[in-house]
């Protein structure tokens, strides 16, 4: 499993790639694993400030829904426009073209308080 260390990540399973005061929010490799294969994807805050641990969108999988958490506080410019017609992405790239939102970070110091990527995968067990 791939715990990439340029990444910050949440206990909910969600990474953050921090670049400037913008960011790209994904869920983790593990977080799709469990899941298992992801069928839909529903985001409906674009535009909207979501602020850190508030639910920004669901991720339905073939078993279970499962809500998104933010892990920062920020806005929502963009949401991953390939997961539309490909929510499998997730599953393929959860780190690269699997990103589901950008924002702009509200604080972006407050990412210093997320886990690393050690502390993530001992969380994990994996």
């Amino acid at each position: 499993m791939d715990f990439p260390s340029g990444l910050k990540y949440t206990k909910d399973h969600e990474w953050i790639k921090v670049e400037g005061n913008e960011a790209y929010i994904g869920i983790t490799e593990f977080a799709q694993r469990e899941l298992g294969d992801i069928v839909y994807i529903d985001i409906n805050s674009l535009g909207k400030e979501v602020a850190k641990d508030e639910v920004f969108g669901t991720v339905e999988a073939v078993k279970t829904v499962s809500d998104l958490f933010m892990p920062v506080t920020g806005t929502i410019m963009e949401i991953n426009p390939a997961l539309d017609k490909q929510p499998e992405l997730v599953n393929s790239d959860p780190y690269g073209e699997g990103w589901m939102v950008k924002i702009i970070l509200s604080d972006p110091s407050a990412v210093d308080s997320l886990l690393s990527a050690d502390s993530y995968q001992s969380l994990t067990g994996a």
